[in-house]
């Protein structure tokens, strides 16, 4: 309320600044357009002279000019208006009205396009932020309550309901039986009962106990998300990871781990996941198409200009190489660090504005190392391990080039 409170009173006294300036001002005459005119005919008489004086005008031409500006100033003279004019003042009704709307736009205009109530927040804050919005998500149950309880039957034959009702009465008869919860986490899914497929896909992980595989436990994770209408639960979010710890390149996993941290203000990470994504391919992945849609606006979020790269062309490796370093060595002291900071800070521009594969954010946390840059090494460190969370093979990679950096811990 104090936000709005000092928006609107700002609003109300530059609103009475420009009506009290309308109102003063239709006292003040104004000029007559002979005036003007007089004004600019002797300024055209002390030009002249001024060139003649400096001899870039000869006498004999600036006496025919004189002549004819004389000319001018006598007929605009003779037909000078002197009354005096005055601008009418507006009613004080249009000024008041003028007032309101202007005010009542203002903050209307804001309303829409700015953010009521947010503050302004240092990026760390805004982290910290993001990560406690995530630590205290609804749950699977909450967001599976917030949606209608069960999906529509429509346009399903009469005996394929009936095979329904028998098959959800044999597994629950015999709910030991995998083949049953196999079919009817299959079934349910089908027919869009994705609370009821993915509680027979639990059944079915606890059954298979550790013969269960980390398609089993995508297929359990992407249940819970359908059922909780596209949001990614923390119940999700721990089955993912599990994924990932099993297959870090698992690119279902990471497309829906990438969807949660855009869910819970972390677009600048999730956008890197799903670029990732889209560079490594192939064409016909599931997740490809969905990522085409949402990116752009994912990526304007996260504050980059993008453009969609062809999907399955990889993200090569750029920027100062160890070899790179090593032979920087032969320059001098200034030459090699301008050198290494050139190649720096373009690898850096190209991970923040397209992401790019461990090898090449290990390589600029080393090379950061090195300059002495180590708040800068620490960050990218930091923004790493987010990054690329649940590949244990690519966070080794990083853990190691923030130990020779000496920003792990």
């Amino acid at each position: 309320m104090i936000f709005w409170f000092l928006s609107g009173a700002m609003a109300l006294v530059v609103g009475g600044f420009l009506a009290r300036a309308a109102w003063r001002g239709a006292d003040t005459p104004l000029p007559a357009q002979a005036d003007y005119d007089l004004k600019v005919y002797r300024d055209q008489l002390d030009e002249v002279e001024r060139d003649v004086a400096r001899g870039v005008v000869p006498e004999a031409d600036a006496a025919r000019i004189r002549t004819e500006i004389s000319r001018r100033i006598l007929a605009a003279d003779a037909g000078r208006d002197t009354r005096v004019q005055s601008t009418s003042r507006p009613a004080p009704l249009v000024l008041i009205g003028g007032i309101i709307a202007l005010g009542a736009g203002s903050l209307a205009l804001y309303w829409h396009l700015g953010q009521p109530g947010y503050g302004d927040l240092a990026l760390a804050d805004r982290i910290a932020f993001a990560e406690d919005m995530r630590r205290n998500r609804p749950s699977q149950q909450s967001a599976e309550e917030s949606l209608p309880a069960s999906p529509s039957t429509e346009g399903l034959s009469a005996d394929y309901l009936a095979l329904m009702q028998q098959l959800r009465a044999t597994v629950k008869e015999r709910p030991e039986d995998l083949q049953g919860q196999t079919l009817l986490a299959q079934n349910e899914a089908r027919v869009g009962n994705f609370a009821a497929a993915a509680e027979a896909q639990g059944n079915v992980l606890r059954l298979k106990g550790a013969d269960r595989t980390a398609k089993d436990i995508a297929d359990y994770a992407e249940l819970l998300v359908l059922a909780a209408g596209g949001y990614v639960s923390p119940e999700a979010e721990t089955a993912l990871r599990e994924v990932l710890n099993r297959d870090e390149q698992d690119g279902r996993a990471r497309y829906y781990l990438g969807l949660m941290m855009v869910q819970t203000g972390r677009p600048d990470v999730g956008f890197r996941i799903w670029d990732a994504l889209l560079r490594r391919g192939p064409e016909d992945a599931a997740w490809i198409e969905p990522i085409r849609v949402q990116i752009p606006q994912v990526a304007a979020l996260a504050g980059v200009d993008y453009e969609i790269p062809q999907t399955g062309n990889g993200a090569p490796a750029r920027g100062p190489s160890a070899e790179d370093i090593e032979a920087a060595s032969e320059m001098d002291a200034g030459d090699r660090m301008e050198m290494i900071g050139g190649m720096v800070a373009g690898l850096s521009d190209r991970l923040a504005s397209e992401g790019g594969p461990p090898q090449d954010w290990a390589r600029l946390i080393t090379s950061l190392g090195v300059l002495g840059d180590t708040d800068q090494a620490r960050a990218v460190y930091d923004n790493a391990l987010e990054v690329f969370s649940g590949d244990s093979a690519a966070l080794d990679m990083i853990r190691n080039a923030g130990e020779r950096a000496g920003v792990a811990g």
